[in-house]
C-alpha cells in the first residue's frame, strides 16, 4: 500500500524561562526565611531540606536542551542523516529522501536506526533481540534505498531517538537530518520531532509514518 505522510511545518525556536527560574528561586529563598522566623531552627531546617529535595528533583527530571550542531563538512558535499524507526520499504517516504538527496547523485546518505529492546528484554537484560530488530530494519531501509539508485551505509543508535541522532551528529557532518517515525500516541508530531526540531541547527525534516492508517509528515 502506498505510503501516506504529510509535512507539518513549525518554526518554534527554544526559549529559556528566565523570569521562571527567577520565581522559583526567590520562592524558595523566601520559604526558608519565613520558615526560620515563624518556626525557629528547628522549622527552617525542615524546610530548607524540602525545598533542596524539591530542586534536586526537578534537576534530576530536566532534560538537556542545548543545540545539537554537527561539525563542518570539509569535502563540499551535502550529507543526510535518515533516521528510521521502521523500515522504510518504499512509497511516500523513499521519494522524499531522493527529493532530499537530489536523486542520490554526490549526496552522502547515513541511515539511523534505534535500537529497539521492548520491555521485556530490557528486564531480563537481553537487549541483542533489539539490536537485531533494529539492523534488520537497517538492511530493509538500506535495499529500498538501494533500489532507487541511492546509495547509504548505516548505523545502530540508542533507543533514545535524540540522543542517537546526538551522539551520531558529534563526528557526521550532516547538512539535513530526516526523522522517520510513528508516534505511538496517534499524535501528529512525536516528542522526539518537537525536540530536535528546535535543538538541531541544520534544516530538519519530519516525515510521520501513520500506516496504515492515513498519514502526516512534518518539516
Amino acid at each position: 500500500m502506498e505510503q501516506l505522510l504529510v509535512e507539518i511545518e513549525d518554526d518554534r525556536g527554544l526559549r529559556l524561562p528566565t523570569l521562571r527560574v527567577v520565581a522559583i528561586v526567590a520562592g524558595t529563598v523566601g520559604s526558608i526565611i519565613a520558615a526560620f522566623y515563624l518556626g525557629g531552627p528547628a522549622l527552617g531546617m525542615a524546610d530548607a531540606s524540602l525545598c533542596a529535595g524539591l530542586l534536586v528533583l526537578m534537576a534530576v527530571r530536566l532534560e538537556p536542551r542545548l543545540p545539537i550542531v554537527p561539525p563542518a563538512a570539509r569535502d563540499g558535499r551535502a550529507h543526510l542523516l535518515l533516521v528510521a524507526s521502521e523500515p522504510l520499504e518504499g512509497g511516500a517516504a523513499i521519494d522524499r529522501v531522493i527529493e532530499a538527496t537530489g536523486g542520490g547523485s554526490g549526496v552522502e546518505v547515513l541511515v539511523l536506526a534505534p535500537h529497539q529492546p521492548r520491555f521485556a528484554e530490557r528486564w531480563a537484560s537481553d537487549l541483542d533481540r533489539g539490536q537485531q530488530r533494529a539492523q534488520r530494519s537497517l538492511v530493509l531501509t538500506v535495499a529500498s534505498l538501494a533500489k532507487a539508485g541511492i546509495d547509504a551505509t548505516a548505523r545502530v543508535g540508542d533507543e533514545d531517538v535524540v540522543q542517537a541522532v546526538d551522539d551520531q551528529l558529534r563526528n557526521y557532518p550532516a547538512t539535513e537530518v530526516v526523522l522517520v517515525d510513528r508516534p505511538a500516541d496517534g499524535t501528529a508530531e512525536s516528542a522526539a520531532a518537537r525536540q530536535l526540531r528546535s535543538r538541531l541547527r541544520i534544516p530538519f525534516t519530519h516525515l510521520v509514518d501513520m500506516a496504515p492508517r492515513a498519514r502526516t509528515a512534518a518539516r
